[in-house]
C-alpha cells in the first residue's frame, strides 16, 4: 500500500479543518522539511557544527549543560543553516482579504505567516509581525526571546479584517523600528495600482533588508466561473459593477493578468523578490520558495 502524499496535508483546505494555528504551522513545516530531506536538489540543514562561548544575552536554551556540568563554562552549540537573520512579516488584513472560495485569502495569509515565524524559530532567527490594513493594527518588533513565538503566533491568530489598506502610512509608522537588515515579506492580494504598492515598499530596500512580496490571490480571482450576468461588489468601498459572461471570459483575464504583469515588472525593477501564490496552492510550495530566495542571499 503506498503511503498517504504529505502534500496532502499542505492543502489549505485540509488544514483549515485543524485546530489552533500552531498546530497548522507545525504541520506545514514538518511535512515540508520531510520533503526537502527527501529532495537530491535542495538542502535545509541544522546538524550540529561546532560550540561557542557564552556571552551575557544569549538565549540560555541554547546552553549544552553537560559541557557546563564537566568545565564549569557555558557554551552554546551553533548549527550548520544558523544565520542570525531577522525575519518581519507583514500581514494585509484589509477587506477584501476575507474573500474566498475555498479558505479565503486571509485565512491562506495566516497560515503562511504562521509557518514562516515557525520555520525562523527552527532555524533560531529573529521573527516579527506587522497587521495592517488601512492603519497599523499590530506591531511585533523582532526577537528572538523566549516566549516570542507564542506572541507571534497569537498576534497573527487574533489579527481582524479591517476595511481599507494604506501600505505607505502603514510603513511609515514602523520604518523607525526596523533597526536591522533582515528579510521582510509581506503577505497581500495586491489591490491597489502596482507603482503605488512598490513605492511604498522601496524604502525597506534602502535599509539592506531583502523583500519578498507574496502576491495572493484566489482561483476564482484568476478564472472566474459565472456564467450569468453579475454584480461584483467591492469589499473595501462597497461600490459594485455589473459583469457579463462576455467580460469575464474574454476581457478580465487580461486585465487581471496586466495587473499582476506591471506588479511583477516593477517589483523586480525595484529588487524586491516576486511570487504569486494561488491560494489552492500546498503552502510547502510558498515555503519552498521563500527558503530558496533566503538561501540564495547566504
Amino acid at each position: 500500500m503506498q503511503p498517504e502524499p504529505v502534500n496532502r496535508f499542505l492543502n489549505p483546505s485540509v488544514l483549515s479543518t485543524i485546530s489552533g494555528l500552531e498546530l497548522i504551522a507545525k504541520t506545514v513545516v514538518d511535512g515540508f522539511v520531510y520533503g526537502l530531506h527527501r529532495s537530491p536538489d535542495f538542502g535545509f540543514s541544522q546538524e550540529f557544527a561546532e560550540y561557542r562561548a557564552y556571552t551575557p544575552g544569549d538565549d540560555l536554551r541554547h546552553v549544552d549543560w553537560n559541557v557546563y556540568a564537566r568545565t564549569e563554562r557555558a557554551y552554546l552549540k551553533r548549527y550548520r543553516g544558523e544565520t542570525n537573520t531577522a525575519l518581519l512579516v507583514m500581514l494585509d488584513a484589509s477587506a477584501s482579504m476575507g474573500f474566498g472560495s475555498t479558505v479565503t485569502k486571509f485565512e491562506y495569509a495566516k497560515y503562511l505567516a504562521a509557518s514562516l515565524v515557525y520555520l525562523a524559530h527552527l532555524q533560531r532567527d529573529k521573527a516579527g509581525l506587522i497587521v495592517f490594513h488601512d492603519v497599523v493594527a499590530n506591531f511585533i518588533e523582532p526577537s528572538s526571546r523566549q516566549g516570542q513565538l507564542m506572541r507571534l503566533l497569537h498576534g497573527i491568530d487574533a489579527a481582524a479584517l479591517g476595511k481599507g489598506t494604506n501600505l505607505e502610512a502603514s510603513l511609515e509608522h514602523v520604518h523607525p523600528f526596523i533597526k536591522r537588515r533582515g528579510m521582510v515579506v509581506m503577505l497581500s492580494d495586491c489591490f491597489d495600482k502596482p507603482e503605488k504598492i512598490v513605492k511604498s515598499m522601496e524604502p525597506l530596500r534602502y535599509r539592506g533588508n531583502e523583500v519578498v512580496l507574496f502576491h495572493l490571490l484566489d482561483a476564482t480571482e484568476l478564472e472566474p466561473n459565472i456564467k450569468d450576468d453579475a454584480y461584483l461588489q467591492d469589499m473595501e468601498t462597497g461600490q459594485a459593477i455589473e459583469a457579463s459572461p462576455d467580460f469575464l471570459k474574454n476581457e478580465y483575464p487580461q486585465k487581471i493578468n496586466a495587473h499582476i504583469e506591471a506588479l511583477r515588472s516593477a517589483a523586480q525593477g525595484a529588487g524586491i523578490d516576486y511570487q504569486l501564490l494561488r491560494t489552492d496552492r500546498p503552502l510547502d510550495d510558498a515555503l519552498r520558495e521563500y527558503l530558496t530566495l533566503r538561501q540564495g542571499r547566504m
